[in-house]
């Protein structure tokens, strides 16, 4: 039985590199047409290049919550502050987590960047507490918003609305149809109404033997016999009396880390302009979350041309929501009122005339567009886990980062420019290729990166731009790989077309093991860190792996035509692929062949 012989090739060995030239061919212009058809030509710039503004969000801690800053809450912040910048219209925020208690919040310059930066930061706790009692800074009453069912008749503001023209608890500036209290009797009135209402909330009541011991304390101190006094009303009236709304680090504190059953007071502005006198108010434990607001959006009202903000509750918050403005209905002002309270603040303290059943309600009086868009936008995402503070805020313009990426693309092209010089010297007619690989791989790089900015949301900053640039050596380094191998084999004495595809595998092995080693560099560096270098790591990740397509589909069957030209197979001077300049002698070529084949047949035979 004869022996096989060496050196022969199967027949398919070569391949078929027009099929791997229409796949790629094919896969460049779908890319180029999902483009054109998502109208998203451009890669979609960062802030760096855009402009805008980067805000740092560092967590705080809380009493009594030692380990609230973890993965869970600080991965679910990022979920809410995204949707509450993203329901603004700022189109391409970019919110990230970076170390284990900051927040990275990239806005881009855009018409509401402005109401994005207030909504950032706002840990938007939201509470819905009865009012017990308020007081105006203001020297007159000021009108006050209703709430009503979602698509009933809004009528047209009155200036003698009932909610401005009664006296409210503990507001000494009432209706004019009311006499003026005297302090003693206003105390009272207001001390009573306090009383009733801690009571209907199920406010627990005091310790008896406090109440008794302190009414003996009272007997004993008082010459003339006074009404007995809630400790927990006084208390409650001594911290009211003592708020001072119009002090900064007062209002810092008023209402905030208060749990959803305590009896609370807060301040708040009832006019929505930026000089607007603050108020304060004494308010009941929580009827209703801000979790169960399914829903909300600023609108306009039809009927009055108001802005207004419309909520849906969900099923838990329509039953709550109910039974708490069919309680407050029955009371007189302001105990017909309730608070929208969010992180300790009032925006809004409207009065209910009926019970509002059917999960839909509408908040009115006082908003301006940005007012109502930001309260709606809030109540729609809920509360931080979390209570934040800006660590740092920077502004980038766009100037900035365009001269930036002008002297990014200036380097880069210095870069391409030198590679393609030493490709032409030292490669000649192969550095032909070589830069039309490049090419390919550069238009494959453009449009898939154009792609992900409206699939993925991938923004190119300026560390992208240096990971693109980066791409372009290690994708030379594939091409110098093989093209080496090549010139090793017809050193051997082997001509173009046999060496093109004896040196295939053993490039193939070396570019493969090349580019697992930097795309896992580029893997590890996009887990590990956070911010713009993800940027450079994933661009520097995808180049790598549109390497390797460039090269098997594109490289390599190209190669293996220009192996069949006259050109190339004869080995012109200028082909790169001289004998003689690469010390190998054609008569040594020939000689080998003889001696190859006819030593595997002697021995067979003896």
């Amino acid at each position: 039985m004869a022996a096989p012989k060496k050196g022969r090739r199967p027949t398919g060995a070569q391949g078929r590199p027009g099929r791997a030239l229409a796949i790629i061919l094919i896969a460049m212009v779908a890319l180029t047409a999902g483009m054109f058809i998502s109208n998203q030509t451009t890669p979609r710039l960062g802030i760096d290049l855009a402009g805008g503004t980067s805000i740092t969000l560092k967590a705080k801690n809380e009493p009594g919550k030692p380990n609230a800053i973890n993965e869970t809450n600080m991965n679910t912040a990022v979920g809410i502050i995204e949707r509450r910048v993203n329901g603004l219209g700022v189109s391409e925020a970019e919110v990230q987590t970076q170390g284990r208690d900051h927040i990275i919040v990239n806005i881009p310059k855009g018409t509401n960047e402005k109401q994005a930066r207030a909504q950032v930061g706002t840990t938007a706790q939201l509470y819905f507490r009865p009012v017990l009692a308020y007081q105006d800074a203001a020297a007159a009453p000021e009108p006050t918003p209703s709430a009503k069912p979602s698509g009933a008749p809004s009528g047209a503001p009155s200036p003698s609305a009932s909610a401005s023209g009664t006296p409210k608890a503990g507001d000494n500036k009432g209706g004019k149809s009311s006499p003026p209290a005297s302090p003693s009797s206003s105390a009272t009135s207001q001390g009573r109404a306090i009383g009733e209402a801690l009571k209907a909330t199920g406010t627990p009541s005091p310790n008896p033997s406090a109440s008794q011991s302190k009414k003996a304390d009272d007997k004993a101190t008082t010459p003339a016999p006074t009404p007995s006094v809630d400790p927990a009303v006084a208390d409650i009236q001594a911290k009211f009396a003592a708020l001072d709304c119009s002090k900064e680090d007062q209002r810092a504190t008023a209402g905030k880390g208060a749990k959803p059953g305590d009896t609370i007071v807060a301040c708040g502005q009832r006019d929505k302009g930026e000089n607007a006198p603050w108020s304060k108010w004494i308010l009941g434990p929580a009827g209703v979350e801000g979790k169960d607001v399914k829903t909300a959006k600023g609108v306009i009202d039809p009927q009055t041309g108001m802005w207004i903000v419309t909520m849906e509750f969900n099923g838990k918050g329509s039953d709550a929501f109910a039974k708490v403005t069919g309680q407050l209905a029955t009371q007189q002002s302001p105990q017909n009122q309730f608070a929208i309270v969010l992180d300790g603040e009032v925006i809004s303290d409207p009065s209910v005339s009926s019970a509002i059943t059917g999960g839909n309600a509408q908040i009115s009086g006082g908003f301006n567009q940005q007012s109502a868009q930001d309260l709606g936008n809030m109540l729609s995402y809920g509360a931080l886990p979390l209570s934040f503070q800006e660590d740092s805020v920077t502004t980038v313009t766009a100037a900035l980062g365009g001269e930036q990426l002008k002297a990014g693309l200036i380097s880069g092209a210095i870069g391409l420019a030198l590679v393609v010089i030493y490709l032409l010297v030292y490669y000649r007619g192969l550095s032909i290729l070589a830069v039309v690989s490049l090419m390919v791989s550069a238009i494959l790089t453009y449009t898939i990166m154009a792609l992900l900015g409206k699939g993925i949301g991938f923004a190119l900053n300026l560390p992208a731009v240096c990971g693109a640039i980066v791409a372009i050596g290690i994708t030379a380094d594939s091409f110098i790989v093989y093209f080496e191998r090549i010139r090793d084999e017809i050193r051997e004495g082997r001509t173009l077309k046999p060496a093109v595809e004896r040196a295939w595998p053993r490039a193939r092995r070396t570019i493969l093991v090349s580019d697992f080693v930097s795309f896992l560099a580029a893997a590890v560096l996009f887990i590990v860190t956070v911010g713009k270098v993800q940027g450079f790591a994933f661009t520097l990740g995808l180049t790598t792996l549109l390497d390797v397509v460039v090269v098997f589909l594109f490289t390599k069957p190209v190669m293996t035509l220009l192996a069949r030209t006259k050109f190339f197979s004869s080995g012109h001077p200028w082909s790169g692929l001289d004998p003689k300049r690469l010390g190998a002698k054609p008569p040594l070529r020939r000689s080998r062949r003889p001696a190859a084949s006819s030593a595997p047949v002697d021995v067979k035979e003896a």
